[in-house]
């Protein structure tokens, strides 16, 4: 001190800056392994010291206990904003602070788009790819209860989505499609649990609206005379696969979903149906036929009785 007192206030000042300058650097600086480009997910709920001793673990920032106090005094002690946070290159205790209070992930809002037919299973991929912070896993687990009932389409998803609010949002999509249908439906003579499962059942067997209305005819004309469904399609279902052209011996698989060994509808549906699917099986096209096959022609072709479906396949697949 008695050093100090002798120099110059000038140099005295310059020395205090210097000081206040190397002190801030040394609590405030980012860590010196930084993971620059690393990603870190904050669930929903999580506290700011958990926040902190998270960010802490990961490397971002140095001292926990400074950011918890920065986040006491924004107010955000309670809670930070859920979500998956992208870290781009090394950035001060303030600059994370500041992140966090206001919820600034560093992720654009990501657009996902479903395409008709998707299943639960190919959802939950198409979401831990577009979304890091969601395991495929979680969202399966949450989403399987829910087959059949997630609207197929394009969504813009926050960064501070998770799990839980995708599939509410979906979920909310598909009762809005049903609630304009909702006379239709009713007028159908099926219930919706029904209609879903066959309008999942015809989004894997057909692909024009056309052949769409006659397949689910044909569905209900083999349930009303209690002849098994025979849908090639439940067999990617079971075996979890986009497409699948069944065995013989996959044919006699115990599952309650193979349409070969148990008659009536499988016990939910094995894709999430689009609209037109939806449309297919509340207004099918009604005919005599019994039985249907997709040549090589890529056409559809339709038969009556047992001996006509064995000409067409004679004709269109061999």
């Amino acid at each position: 001190m008695d050093f100090l007192k002798r120099q110059n206030p000038r140099i005295v000042i310059f020395v205090v800056v210097l000081f206040l300058i190397g002190g801030y650097q040394a609590l405030f600086a980012p860590p010196a392994d930084f993971p620059s480009g690393s990603i870190v997910s904050i669930e929903r709920g999580a506290s700011a010291p958990i926040v902190a001793s998270q960010l802490a673990a990961a490397h971002i920032i140095v001292h926990p206990s400074l950011l918890r106090l920065f986040l006491r005094l924004s107010g955000t002690s309670a809670s930070v904003e859920a979500g998956a946070y992208r870290f781009e290159t090394p950035q001060n205790l303030l600059v994370i602070a500041y992140r966090m209070a206001m919820g600034v992930h560093g992720i654009p809002t990501v657009r996902v788009t479903f395409p008709e037919g998707v299943t639960v299973r190919e959802t939950a991929m198409q979401i831990a790819d577009a979304l890091p912070g969601i395991s495929q896993t979680d969202f399966l687990k949450k989403a399987k209860p829910y087959e059949g009932y997630l609207f197929p389409d394009t969504y813009l998803f926050p960064p501070s989505s998770d799990a839980t609010s995708i599939i509410a949002l979906m979920r909310e999509n598909f009762n809005t499609k049903i609630a304009a249908l909702s006379g239709e439906i009713n007028s159908s003579g099926h219930t919706l649990s029904d209609i879903v499962i066959v309008a999942s059942l015809v989004e894997r067997e057909a692909r024009a609206s056309e052949s769409k209305r006659i397949v689910a005819g044909i569905l209900y004309n083999r349930l009303k005379i209690g002849m098994p469904l025979q849908v090639d399609a439940v067999f990617g279902y079971i075996f979890e696969r986009a497409t699948y052209s069944p065995s013989f011996a996959d044919l006699k698989i115990d599952s309650p979903y193979n349409t070969y060994t148990h008659k009536g509808l499988p016990p939910g549906p094995i894709s999430n149906p689009g609209l037109d699917s939806l449309q297919a099986a509340i207004h099918p096209t009604k005919t005599d036929y019994v039985y249907y096959i997709t040549g090589k022609d890529n056409r559809m072709h339709y038969a009556t009785t047992y001996v006509g479906h064995q000409s067409n396949l004679r004709t269109y697949l061999h």
